[in-house]
């Protein structure tokens, strides 16, 4: 199942879903015992190995972070393929100064934002729909 490639149909549909919680990046260079299920996102770099966690799990494990951030998932199906998508959302969330940090699953794209943003994010990302 592929997904959608249509710009404007991707924005107008892309139905954002604020996630329940807080979650941290973390990095890491030495193995740590932690329940797969408790990842939310891994990704080795050279420097170290990336994760995304719920705040509470790091803090449980005692793993360090510096940034806290709501979990918003754009519900809509793109493709990996798919051109002009994280530009143009960027763009909206860069003009009301909002920091994003974006990460392409197979079915969507899942933006992290500083909580302290989250609700102003959530209105720019709906305001597509309303075009």
């Amino acid at each position: 199942m592929t997904g959608g490639k249509d710009l404007d149909q991707l924005l107008k549909t892309m139905k954002p879903k604020l996630n329940n919680g807080e979650y941290v990046f973390c990095t890491t260079e030495e193995r740590i015992q932690i329940d797969y299920s408790d990842i939310t996102m891994l990704f080795k770099e050279d420097e170290g190995n990336t994760m995304i966690l719920e705040k509470k799990v790091a803090d449980k494990q005692k793993i360090k972070y510096s940034f806290v951030a709501s979990w918003i998932t754009l519900t809509v199906h793109s493709s990996l393929e798919a051109v002009g998508l994280t530009a143009a959302f960027s763009k909206a969330l860069t003009n009301e100064n909002i920091s994003c940090n974006v990460v392409a699953g197979y079915y969507h794209d899942h933006l992290f934002v500083k909580i302290e943003d989250t609700e102003k994010a959530m209105t720019v990302l709906n305001s597509f729909s309303e075009l």
